[in-house]
């Protein structure tokens, strides 16, 4: 396996371009290696229970790495995505029960009448692993959006505890009150039955005007989402706009805010709203000014680096780094950036092996796996 650049971190500075020295982070001393390469802005992935890892790459492929390595011709019958702006093929998550139904869940931008929208399918791997099966939409976050193909959301993770589906999806960009808006699919974590219906349990079941599905909302452009193994909370990070980052903890009915208030700023520079704080609006446990721009989050739970046993990692692509987080129950105790500069990072996975794993948002992607290095 072919060693990378390994930035060797001592009081936050990198090593010299080619260096394979370890990295020494806080808590843990390790190697990143290149496991996969060869992908076209890799989005997201979940692995297998033979632990081979499933990939999406954002033009609309998907493809199987194996345990070596070694990456999949593209499956066949994967839907098809409206791959312009920022939209695309984003995330894959497995069911549950995926072992025995082999039942997985894809997000993407996809073009229909009136727009642009985050549509939800669920679809079967074949026996063989070479093409999707049974494909279908069970959701789209409506309404479409006829102008702009930014802010899709679309991170998909499964309850623990109560199986349920939580869906992100993002509030479009150009029209950002949509967040606020209850009728409207936008800027919200969604919580549904495998069947793309609301779950049983949402706040609002049976209210005129209020979409169901939903479970929180005010949010701009949330592209990680992780429960906490420790509490059992829904952890998120969110894109702010010039400044203004942030990771909540989701809970049930809640409004985030956004835009009605925010840390951050337009991109030029003016106001969108001088308010950091308002009543009924739970506030973020994290905010980064200037932003890391967060995608995918993961906690870690394994054994590999026990040191880092309980942070959340975050893949950052603006100012690129890789950020850990230390946590106690639900706050963040502590911060470290770990490989700045190294590659645009969209995923962060936890491997069977404990191993970590992340998905770089590149041309020439690849999959890079952090490995102990003592």
């Amino acid at each position: 396996m072919r060693i990378l650049l390994a930035a060797l971190l001592v009081a936050g500075c990198a090593a010299p371009a080619g260096s394979v020295e370890p990295v020494r982070s806080e808590r843990a001393t390790f190697r990143v290696t290149t496991f996969a390469e060869g992908l076209e802005r890799p989005w997201g992935g979940a692995f297998l229970p033979d632990g081979r890892l499933l990939v999406t790459e954002r033009p609309g492929r998907m493809r199987l790495i194996g345990r070596d390595g070694t990456v999949s011709a593209p499956l066949a019958r994967v839907p098809a995505v409206e791959a312009r702006g920022q939209g695309g093929l984003l995330d894959v998550a497995l069911a549950p029960d995926f072992a025995t139904t082999r039942e997985l869940y894809l997000c993407y931008a996809q073009r229909v009448e009136g727009g642009a929208l985050t549509r939800l399918t669920r679809a079967r791997l074949s026996p063989d692993g070479t093409a999707l099966e049974q494909a279908r939409p069970i959701l789209d976050a409506t309404p479409a959006q006829p102008d702009g193909r930014n802010h899709f959301g679309c991170r998909i993770v499964f309850g623990p505890t109560d199986g349920k589906l939580y869906l992100s999806t993002g509030e479009r960009f150009n029209h950002k009150e949509r967040a606020q808006n209850l009728g409207d699919l936008a800027g919200k974590i969604l919580r549904l039955e495998r069947d793309g219906s609301p779950a049983e349990g949402n706040p609002w079941p049976n209210r005129p005007g209020v979409r169901p599905e939903i479970w929180s909302y005010g949010h701009r452009n949330p592209q990680g989402l992780a429960f906490n193994p420790w509490t059992g909370s829904l952890w998120e990070a969110e894109f702010g706009p010039l400044g203004g980052d942030e990771v909540n903890v989701i809970q049930r009915g809640q409004n985030y805010g956004w835009p009605v208030v925010t840390f951050g700023r337009n991109y030029d520079g003016s106001v969108i709203s001088e308010r950091t704080q308002a009543p009924g609006v739970v506030d973020p446990i994290k905010v980064w000014t200037p932003v890391i721009s967060p995608s995918g989050i993961a906690f870690y739970t394994g054994d590999a680096f026990p040191g880092w046993r309980g942070s959340l990692f975050l893949a950052g692509l603006n100012r690129p780094v890789l950020v850990r987080l230390a946590t106690e129950d639900d706050r963040v105790t502590g911060e470290e950036r770990l490989l700045p500069g190294l590659a645009r990072f969209r995923q962060v996975i936890q491997g069977p092996d404990g191993l970590l794993y992340i998905l770089t948002d590149e041309g020439r992607g690849r999959v890079l796996r952090l490995e102990p290095a003592e």
